[in-house]
């Protein structure tokens, strides 16, 4: 294996954090390095300290003063679609309020679409998230909602991630609007067993329009029951019981959290599960943006991601939830990275991406800008210049 010294960096944001998951300037463990250097063997970060101190390789890059950091873990997204909902997202514009019915929309053109179009599809929109720095991603079903659509869906995810994610329990399907009891069961027993085989997490829409917290609660003990590690979209039209379910279960993650009361916030502290922000989503749909400063100020472990799909926020740019993230929801530059960096690696139980120290994967992001805070100084701005996947510039 070729090793590689990664010199001349600007600023290396290690993505380290102290035991409660902030920024930390403590010798050894620090957040931000400068003056440092980057040593990658093979797939792995080799070494990383003070730039007059790295060892001999067999190659050296300069990075004329660019910044780099680990690539961004994208906990949430919905790729596996057909279609476009633009009208709706105009019409949003033009003052009508969101609801999750359009998901249907969506779940008819996926049907519609061929194995081959839909694979082609989540490849176009995965390299774009490549071009932006996201080095690990999830992957959700959602828009099948049929035994078979929910399979193959799956089944396409994982041509591109191991993270997918079950979720029948999107909305109730059309053909099964009077008889949702009968569709839980259909998701919790043949559907379920039919994906399963391509999933790592299960997870569920409880929400108003969508599962209540009976339903959520027995279709994530259905996939526990098969292995299928549990997540939850919750709290994101208005207050309800998603938030304390996922904590009272213990789940990894819970995704949304717009709306919480102070016992929700006790809750996540409490537990120790991920508060998953999607700032895209509120700007997609004028909803208020999830209050970021106030989870972190009470200890709760904060990661972001762009929950990228056709109806609520059709974005693939991590960055660009950077930069709402510090304009919109009171975090720090700092903080947002971290938040999709080493957050989102613990919203998916990673280990091994995230942060850049000796052992991890070698996935990072050069920017060109000489720190990370332009991420959301620059919004808008391609700032990416180059992302390595396990210790290869793409």
């Amino acid at each position: 294996m070729t090793s590689t010294l990664l010199t001349g960096i600007g600023e290396l944001f290690t993505g380290r954090t102290d035991e409660a998951g902030r920024p930390t300037d403590a010798p050894g463990a620090e957040t931000v390095l400068r003056d440092a250097a980057l040593v990658l063997d093979g797939d792995r970060v080799a070494w990383l300290g003070p730039a007059a101190e790295a060892p001999a390789v067999d190659l050296a890059v300069d990075l004329a003063g660019r910044a780099v950091l680990p690539g961004f873990v994208d906990s949430h997204s919905h790729l596996v679609f057909a279609g476009e909902r633009s009208a709706e997202f105009a019409a949003r514009m033009a003052g009508e309020s969101y609801a999750a019915g359009g998901i249907r929309t969506t779940v008819a053109a996926t049907r519609a679409a061929s194995d081959e179009q839909l694979t082609a599809h989540v490849a176009a929109l995965v390299a774009e998230m490549r071009a932006q720095g996201t080095t690990t991603l999830e992957i959700k079903s959602g828009y099948g909602l049929s035994v078979h659509d929910e399979a193959r869906s799956l089944a396409v995810a994982r041509q591109f991630t191991t993270e997918t994610t079950f979720l029948g329990a999107h909305v109730v399907p059309a053909e099964h609007a009077e008889d949702p009891a009968g569709y839980v069961d259909l998701v919790t027993g043949p559907m379920l067993a039919a994906a399963a085989p391509h999933a790592r997490w299960i997870d569920a829409f409880c929400e108003r329009g969508a599962f209540d917290a009976d339903q959520a609660r027995a279709v994530l003990a259905a996939g526990a029951e098969v292995g299928l590690a549990g997540r939850l979209h919750a709290n994101q039209l208005g207050p309800g019981p998603g938030v304390q379910l996922a904590c009272e279960l213990g789940l990894v993650a819970v995704d949304h959290c717009t709306y919480l009361d102070d016992a929700d916030v006790d809750a996540l502290r409490g537990s120790g599960t991920v508060a998953t922000l999607l700032p895209g989503v509120e700007f997609s749909t004028r909803q208020p943006y999830p209050d970021a400063r106030r989870l972190l100020d009470a200890g709760v472990r904060v990661a972001l991601a762009s929950d990228c799909n056709p109806g609520s926020c059709f974005t693939s740019s991590v960055p660009f939830c950077v930069a709402l993230a510090v304009r919109e929801m009171g975090m720090t530059p700092t903080e947002a990275v971290l938040a999709a960096t080493a957050g989102g690696a613990r919203a998916l139980a990673r280990d091994d991406v995230g942060v850049l120290e000796p052992g991890r994967r070698a996935d990072l992001v050069v920017l060109e800008a000489p720190s990370h805070v332009h991420l959301a100084y620059r919004p808008g701005v391609p700032l990416v210049r180059r992302t390595w996947i396990g210790g290869r510039p793409l």
